[in-house]
């Protein structure tokens, strides 16, 4: 069973913990973790582009001319497809981009990453995220003694109000909740800081 070291705010070392090798020391799967991505941006798609058919592009549907005898090319009305303004022929319309995706993939697919992460010592465990402020400039304050990388993922529990509140306006860094971890954000942020107590929640659902 691995180890990890665990800092305070101050980013000083207080302890140890133990991380299950279930979790933390799992096979990368490369392709596993690029199906999980896949599914998480297909599951966000808005899929609200709509164009019009000809039946739904407003004119007149009277014949413009006569079938024969005008050395013109056949039409039938002006939403022809063929004519600027007219109607769309196969154009998208709205539709749910989402499929259904295992849940013992997803979970293999975070324990992957989390692995991965690891190994190349991206992880950082802390004591408590407890912060004394909900402003923005404590977080950034406290970000620069603990943080390492560019971008970094927080996770530590919801009720942790201080911390949403104080994370939310920072473009480099994201606050997410343990159940809310998603494949996705661990891959996207460089640095993943995460509290002993979310270490644990994770553990005890991506073990089973």
């Amino acid at each position: 069973m691995a180890t990890a070291k665990v800092f305070n705010l101050e980013n000083k070392e207080t302890g140890s913990i133990e991380l299950l090798d279930d979790v933390f020391a799992a096979p990368v799967n490369r392709h596993l973790m690029w199906e999980a991505v896949n599914h998480y941006l297909a599951c966000g798609r808005a899929g609200t582009a709509s164009t019009k058919t000809r039946g739904e592009v407003a004119g007149s549907g009277r014949k413009l001319w006569k079938q024969k005898g005008t050395g013109r090319a056949r039409v039938g009305d002006i939403r022809t497809p063929k004519w600027r303004g007219g109607g769309t022929v196969h154009g998208p319309k709205p539709r749910d981009f989402s499929y259904a995706f295992p849940k013992k993939k997803r979970r293999g697919a975070l324990r992957s990453a989390l692995s991965m992460k690891l190994a190349e010592g991206q992880i950082k465990v802390m004591e408590n995220l407890d912060l004394d402020s909900h402003k923005t400039k404590a977080f950034i304050s406290t970000m620069s003694v603990i943080n390492e990388h560019p971008r970094a993922l927080i996770v530590d529990s919801a009720e942790n109000k201080n911390l949403v509140l104080a994370s939310r306006n920072v473009p480099s860094a994201k606050f997410t909740a343990p159940a809310g971890l998603s494949i996705h954000d661990l891959l996207k942020y460089e640095g993943l800081i995460i509290s002993a107590s979310a270490v644990q929640e994770l553990q005890e659902v991506l073990s089973k």
